[in-house]
């Protein structure tokens, strides 16, 4: 009993920890809109975990709230995506979407090895460039077996970039398609690593264009089930091939999608067919996004200094190779399946 209430109180000051940087990075980032919130919890919980509240009574708290608050924000997400919204980009667009993810995932993964970076920290940067950020990097990470250190510097690298991309995008589109809705859309939804990324840089644009360039991302959202199921069927470990079988590959062929995916395609499925008030589908937005800003201050809290002077430079430049590589997949594609 005394453990029990000893475990309960640990978990409640680790989680009150990053509940705290989450709501002053949520006032900070009303400043700084295009910056968003995200990026704010990352960088005041490495700030904060490196110094003041560097303690060993809040670690049960921390991981606590970066591992279940994210499988939570993933889960509940499925409650605000409709499968009909796909149909309004058509044949073309989910085609754009599955080539610019397969690509980025190819790319990024070369990239990772050509950096001299382990497999699964490579396979975690393609997860979250080519789907969903943060909440991409949290679903594979458990699957593929990456360590913590790994998983909160790639979702610290994957959101600057995103950050970046975020700003410059508006501008580029401007000079490449004056603005143009649907290819517009398609560079921003298809490249940006988060949705407040895309509603944030679409926004810079107009109306429309965050509209479609949701639907868009939505897109790569909903395939984040496929990305899951694919990782789990890799061989993650530094020997041998990627796809070649080792000794555990009856193991591994046995490993369950996690139950914070099937529960998001689920609600997915459940938004799609049946008529639910939205009032269901608006609080479900706003407790995903808050749990997912308390995580994210608990990831950011979990990297240490000491990894990111290791491994920051070399990942950031790794980072800004595979945020470049996506555009320029983006431009090729989009001349070749929107533009025509």
């Amino acid at each position: 009993m005394e453990d029990s209430l000893k475990k309960i109180k640990g978990i409640g000051l680790g989680f009150l920890a990053c509940l705290l940087i989450g709501i002053v990075s949520q006032v900070i980032g009303n400043f700084f809109p295009k910056v968003g919130a995200s990026l704010f919890a990352i960088l005041l919980g490495i700030i904060l975990g490196n110094t003041l509240l560097n303690r060993d009574s809040l670690a049960l708290g921390v991981k606590f709230s970066e591992s279940r608050l994210l499988e939570y924000s993933i889960a509940l997400t499925g409650l605000t995506l409709n499968l009909t919204d796909v149909a309004s980009v058509g044949v073309k667009g989910v085609l754009f979407i599955v080539c610019q993810m397969f690509l980025t995932i190819l790319v990024a993964y070369q990239f990772g090895k050509l950096f001299g970076f382990n497999r699964r920290f490579s396979l975690l940067m393609s997860a979250g460039n080519a789907v969903c950020g943060s909440s991409a990097i949290g679903t594979v990470s458990p699957i593929i077996g990456a360590d913590e250190k790994d998983k909160g510097i790639s979702i610290t690298i994957v959101n600057l970039t995103g950050t970046i991309l975020m700003v410059v995008l508006p501008f580029l589109t401007s000079i490449l398609y004056h603005q143009e809705v649907m290819p517009t859309s398609a560079m921003i939804g298809g490249t940006l690593q988060s949705v407040g990324q895309v509603i944030a840089s679409g926004k810079i644009v107009g109306e429309e264009v965050t509209q479609y360039a949701t639907i868009f991302k939505i897109i790569r959202i909903i395939l984040i089930v496929a990305v899951a199921i694919s990782f789990s069927r890799m061989n993650t470990s530094d020997k041998g091939s990627l796809f070649k079988p080792t000794k555990d590959a009856k193991t591994k062929s046995k490993i369950s999608v996690p139950w914070f995916i099937t529960a998001f395609f689920a609600l997915c499925l459940i938004v799609t067919f049946v008529n639910l008030p939205p009032v269901i589908s608006t609080t479900a937005k706003t407790i995903s996004g808050q749990f997912e800003i308390i995580a994210l201050a608990g990831i950011g809290m979990r990297v240490k200094f000491a990894d990111l002077i290791k491994e920051g430079p070399k990942a950031m430049a790794l980072g800004g190779a595979i945020g470049i590589s996506q555009v320029i997949i983006a431009i090729v594609l989009i001349f070749l399946l929107i533009n025509r």
